[in-house]
C-alpha cells in the first residue's frame, strides 16, 4: 500500500470512530470541518433532519482573508461559520474534527469559533 492510500485510510478509520460518538441534533448541531490542500471548509449540521444549518469556506464570497490554505485563512473562516451560526440562533455545537489531528489550521478554526462566541 502506498503512502498517500495508507495515510488516507488512517484518516477515515479516525473519522468513522469520531462520527460514532459525535452527533448533532436540532438543539446543539455538530461543526464539521474538512481542510483540503488549498482550502477550508466549516459546516453547522443537524444529523436528525440531515440538514445543513450554515456553512462557511475560504471559497465564500463572504470570506477575505490573505490566503485559502493557511492557519489565518482557518481563523477567518471560524470567525465566519461562529457568525453565521450566532445569525441562525446558535451557540453551542460539537465539534467534528472530521479525522485531522487537532492542531494547526483545525486548531486555528475552532479557537476563532470559540472566540466569536460558538460554545464546544
Amino acid at each position: 500500500m502506498d503512502r498517500q492510500k495508507a495515510k488516507q485510510t488512517r484518516r477515515t478509520r479516525r473519522r468513522v470512530g469520531i462520527r460514532k460518538r459525535v452527533s448533532g441534533t436540532g438543539a446543539v448541531p455538530r461543526l464539521s470541518i474538512y481542510r483540503s490542500l488549498r482550502h477550508v471548509y466549516a459546516q453547522v449540521v443537524n444529523d436528525l433532519d440531515g440538514t445543513t444549518i450554515c456553512a462557511a469556506s475560504t471559497m465564500d464570497k463572504g470570506y477575505s482573508g490573505n490566503g485559502t490554505g493557511n492557519a489565518e485563512a482557518a481563523k477567518a473562516v471560524g470567525k465566519l461559520i461562529a457568525e453565521r451560526a450566532k445569525a441562525k440562533g446558535i451557540e453551542k455545537v460539537v465539534f467534528d474534527r472530521g479525522g485531522f489531528r487537532y492542531h494547526g489550521r483545525v486548531q486555528a478554526l475552532a479557537d476563532a469559533a470559540r472566540e466569536g462566541g460558538l460554545k464546544f
